[in-house]
């Protein structure tokens, strides 16, 4: 569907009722994110319509059931991607319930929050610490900072190590602001088209800023891609390290450039022990330990808000790459 058309349409529904296990968010925020785009645009296809999108969370319980532990009434809780696993499986047994065959995402499989209210279990939800004042800005860190910081996990990175980023939006931002917190002693590069985002970028610290087809002033020894495009994933194989590793970090890459693969060389981006990874969702886990972390690392999105009649206005803005950072619904 166009986003041009503004496929998203408020109605009233009743206010969900939470199950035994489950706690019922009166949602104060929820953040905009390039998946619901994937989803309007059908790169991805929800497996039910119509659904709620939205899955980076934040707001007030309001209800919580009669086995329910971890959470009272007028806690702070948030909720982002991971909605659900099995729980039984051999990879929900080692902590990787984002690889579950029954894995279901917030705003995808289950509603999400674009709403007022939200259901959820209260094992898959996150407690929201009081050092992050303002839910409005912790929305965020359930989605860019959540696979972003998985993102960072996944490269493999280590004090020392040189780590280049591609794209500098909502996830990459926060990224860098990890980065300078868990690896002080390294260098971070960021690879953009955008000029505003260049100059963000050496703001927040990074010791060198250029456009996608530069050479970092090094080699890097570890990369994540945020892009849509395929055009960076050539580029920044080209500029890893011997043995580096480039994680890509989004659930679908666009078909517009595709082609560019053609570039490809085995032995000029891929030998010598290169590696790429993908990241693939979050586990409720990696949400939970980047907004502990946040407080202390004074980790601080870039926000820009819209009413909830407006989500349609932030997807458009999504798209069109205003305002560097993350888009966020304010609900109530």
């Amino acid at each position: 569907m166009p986003l041009e058309s503004a496929p998203l349409k408020m109605v009233d529904l009743p206010v969900p009722v939470c199950g035994p296990s489950e706690i019922l968010i009166k949602v104060s925020a929820c953040g905009v994110c390039h998946t619901e785009l994937d989803q309007i645009e059908k790169r991805i296809t929800p497996p039910r319509l119509p659904v709620i999108l939205g899955h980076q969370i934040t707001g007030i319980v309001e209800d919580v059931g009669c086995n329910v532990k971890r959470f009272k009434k007028e806690d702070r809780a948030g909720a982002a991607w991971f909605y659900s696993s099995c729980g039984k499986c051999s990879f929900c047994k080692k902590g990787l319930s984002n690889l579950c065959d029954n894995f279901m995402a917030t705003g995808y499989h289950a509603d999400g929050g674009y709403a007022e209210y939200f259901v959820i279990h209260e094992d898959n939800a996150c407690i929201i610490p009081y050092r992050l004042t303002d839910l409005y800005s912790a929305a965020p860190l359930l989605c860019a900072g959540a696979v972003g910081y998985r993102s960072l996990k996944l490269s493999g990175m280590k004090n020392g190590y040189s780590l280049g980023l591609y794209g500098f939006g909502s996830a990459n931002h926060l990224v860098i602001q990890m980065a300078k917190y868990m690896f002080p002693g390294s260098k971070k590069f960021v690879i953009t088209r955008n000029p505003s985002e260049r100059e963000l970028a050496l703001k927040l610290g990074a010791d060198w800023a250029g456009d996608i087809e530069d050479k970092t002033p090094e080699k890097l020894d570890c990369a994540i891609d945020t892009t849509p495009a395929w055009k960076p994933v050539i580029f920044a194989l080209e500029n890893l390290n011997k043995g580096g590793r480039l994680v890509l970090n989004l659930i679908s890459k666009e078909e517009r450039d595709k082609e560019y693969l053609l570039n490809l060389d085995y032995r000029k981006h891929l030998w010598l022990e290169k590696e790429v990874k993908t990241v693939a969702n979050v586990t409720a886990a990696d949400a939970q330990e980047i907004l502990d972390m946040a407080p202390e690392a004074n980790i601080c999105p870039r926000i820009k808000t819209y009413r909830l009649k407006d989500a349609n206005t932030a997807l458009a803005d999504l798209k069109s790459g205003r305002f560097t950072g993350s888009k966020i619904l304010k609900i109530n």
